[in-house]
């Protein structure tokens, strides 16, 4: 029996699926980080063991080396990250794919549509017709826009305007100051912290938003203004599904839902499906 397999694998955690030519899924596994670019060695090993944890799961641990595998790997859509992966993969084939690509594929299945993926980061993409396009995905300190890297980013630049006397003191600006124990701490403890440091801030910015503070406002409007460029773009005056993806999707599906009535969707699946419907394809 020919086996497919479908991976989705980050700087969290290494997920796997595997599944005969159709029907349904025979075995998961899942193990550690599969970071490509900071640790391809330790992220070769995770994928082998989610691989192996789902074909013991399905019975047939001895097949790693006959399987038809999709990976959709965070970084995969750099060059340089993918030749760190491409030597260290156990199986008869293997094509690799961005994350966000699996996720789309899951989301939409066959059929036309867009989404938008927003978490920690942000990328967004469509599929036409079969053909997939994506767009941004750059991170935090050049892209991602409407992420919660980047709103967090933005609101801790408002606090130090506002501290400056250059912008409206809000409540929760004032707070993130003395939080910090002042402007320099602030900017001391931020200036190499990780994206998902400027993330933390997203849950307060909501709530302070639903209490109408302007800087929490502004930010999510312009997140808003960006998506909605995303979504112009990528649908070329065609009036396609759109789903949102990420932690902070549902957010921007509830506040754009005016703009798009009856064309915001929940996904069809998830990028494990993406990546196992592919692998079945060929792809």
């Amino acid at each position: 029996m020919r086996l497919y397999m479908g991976i989705d694998g980050g700087g969290t955690s290494c997920r796997a699926v595997v599944a005969a030519a159709d029907g349904p899924v025979l075995g998961r596994g899942a193990a550690g980080s599969a970071n490509i670019w900071s640790d391809p060695e330790g992220a070769a090993e995770s994928i082998r063991a989610a691989a192996m944890g789902a074909l013991t799961e399905a019975g047939h641990p001895d097949a790693i080396g006959a399987v038809e595998a999709v990976l959709g790997l965070a970084g995969a859509n750099l060059p340089q990250a993918r030749a760190r992966i491409e030597g260290r993969l156990p199986f008869a084939r293997a094509g690799l794919e961005s994350d966000a690509v699996i996720a789309l594929k899951g989301a939409l299945g066959e059929e036309d549509g867009i989404v938008l993926v927003t978490g920690t980061g942000s990328v967004f993409g469509a599929q036409r017709g079969g053909a997939i396009r994506m767009i941004g995905g750059w991170g935090f300190r050049l892209g991602d826009q409407a992420s919660g890297a980047c709103m967090g980013r933005d609101l801790l630049t408002r606090a130090l305007l506002a501290h400056d006397g250059l912008a409206p003191a809000d409540p929760l600006l004032r707070e993130v100051i003395a939080e910090a124990g002042g402007p320099a701490a602030l900017v001391a403890r931020m200036t190499d912290a990780p994206p998902a440091e400027y993330g933390r801030y997203v849950p307060r910015l909501l709530e302070a938003a639903a209490r109408g503070e302007v800087a929490a406002c502004d930010i999510l409007s312009a997140a808003d203004d960006a998506l909605v460029a995303a979504i112009e773009h990528l649908g070329g005056g065609a009036l396609l599904p759109i789903c949102f993806l990420g932690g902070i999707g549902p957010v921007f599906a509830e506040r754009l839902s005016g703009r798009y009535p009856g064309r915001i969707q929940p996904p069809r699946g998830t990028a494990l499906d993406g990546a196992l419907a592919m692998a079945r394809a060929g792809a």
